[in-house]
């Protein structure tokens, strides 16, 4: 494969950006959601969806592990690419799984697959874009970034979600089918972006460590795991990275599966069509509000100072969900609003949540590594929360009602912590 640097006049920000994170939050998202409703049509248990679905997380945990050992070898931009061309592949065998008597199995594996490669090119993407732009420009299309990584998330939870619903009610398709078109859509993608970014990607600066050998990368890993946990009250902020999203984490994996169940099984009955509308339009767009105005909050009153108030808007909307269990709405329009409240609070929320690693954990002289290393913690959040669910939902009996009772009770330690978090630095960029 020939990725070679592209000419200097093909590399315009609006060029790559947005095609960039486009491609990190579509794979991210079919892994950790779209993965789930699939299996639900096919007709997996809810226990076996939330324990086997919630592994797939193990690669953005782990990926501080091999991100070090990448420098050495290859560009930014070629780790960028051959990941892209290995979802394509991956997702494309998913796809051809799914006919098959062992799909479950066979699929997870190459669901898996998707995760590594997914986990790996979202360290080397934003190390393209951390090591290519300057400051002021980081800046300037921040905003873009995270926009086209929701986008991305949309086009998987919302639009293609939605287009299994049209191709099974509308045209009579087996689930079997219907997932089948879908996902090789998503691998098409992953083939789509990687040809484009061959011709506009750059290769982003080249590592200190480019060139060497493979014991120079294994002793620059080691100081920088060295130096991550001599950081001042490092314990303290990995608790307050680690429970931030531990309520939301038990939404993720249940909250689509409880609008999907029938109501005889006490969820609310809703179709992909109407699942995927609501994650698609109403809670994407109040997930964007809600991000948006986190942002001019933390902006306007600096990070510590708005801390504890973002915490409190992602924590406290799990309340809807717990309402939405209760009162058991048979209206689809009630229902999307109330679950767009909970997104906007996620949005709101996990702004401070990625501010916090960013500026107080991240800063040092690894600051690509150690910002993997805080956002490995966040995903062993999503799945440690994910792997116990299954058996949460088990221990209450199959009841949803009391299952967010208890998302309620998890969403107090976050709080707390929030309270109590460390801020090493002051100012807001983090120095």
């Amino acid at each position: 494969m020939n990725t070679a640097p592209a000419p200097a006049a093909a590399r315009h920000p609006l060029s790559w950006v947005p095609s960039l994170y486009l491609a990190m939050g579509l794979p991210n998202v079919m892994v950790g959601v779209v993965a789930a409703i699939l299996y639900k049509n096919l007709g997996v248990s809810n226990e076996d969806i939330a324990l086997y679905t919630s592994q797939m997380y193990l690669p953005w945990v782990l990926k501080p592990l091999w991100a070090p050992l990448l420098e050495p070898f290859r560009t930014k931009r070629w780790w960028v690419i051959s990941m892209q061309f290995l979802m394509m592949a991956s997702l494309g065998m998913v796809a051809f799984c799914l006919p098959l008597d062992g799909f479950f199995q066979a699929s997870l594996a190459f669901f898996w697959i998707t995760g590594f490669a997914s986990a790996t090119q979202d360290t080397v993407a934003d190390g393209v874009f951390m090591t290519t732009m300057p400051l002021h420009e980081q800046a300037r299309y921040s905003g873009l970034q995270g926009m086209c990584w929701n986008l991305g998330a949309v086009i998987a939870s919302g639009l293609l979600v939605s287009l299994t619903g049209v191709l099974h009610t509308q045209m009579g398709l087996s689930w079997v089918h219907c997932w089948m078109i879908v996902v090789l859509g998503a691998a098409s993608a992953m083939g789509a972006f990687g040809l484009w970014h061959l011709r506009v990607l750059p290769a982003g600066a080249p590592s200190a460590l480019q060139g060497q050998d493979f014991a120079t990368a294994l002793t620059a890993m080691r100081e920088s795991w060295r130096t991550f946990f001599q950081k001042p009250q490092i314990w303290m902020m990995l608790a307050v990275v680690f429970f931030y999203r531990f309520g939301e984490g038990f939404i993720e994996k249940f909250g689509p599966l409880f609008l999907l169940d029938p109501r005889s099984a006490g969820g609310l009955g809703l179709d992909n069509a109407s699942l995927g509308a609501i994650n698609g339009t109403v809670g994407t767009l109040s997930f964007i509000a809600g991000a948006f105005l986190g942002g001019f909050l933390a902006a306007r009153r600096t990070l510590p100072r708005s801390f504890f108030l973002l915490a409190l808007a992602l924590n406290l909307p799990h309340l809807t969900y717990f309402f939405l269990s209760q009162a058991m709405p048979e209206n689809t329009l009630l229902i999307g609003a109330v679950v767009s409240l909970e997104k906007f609070g996620f949005g709101m929320g996990s702004v401070g949540h990625m501010l916090y690693m960013m500026q107080q954990i991240a800063p040092g002289p690894f600051r690509m590594a150690h910002y993997a290393m805080a956002t490995g913690v966040m995903a062993l959040t999503r799945w440690s929360t994910g792997t116990v669910s299954g058996w949460v939902y088990n221990a209450v009996e199959h009841n949803y009602a009391s299952f967010f009772v208890l998302v309620l009770l998890f969403s107090i330690p976050p709080i707390v912590l929030a309270w109590l978090a460390p801020f090493p630095h002051r100012d807001a960029d983090g120095r």
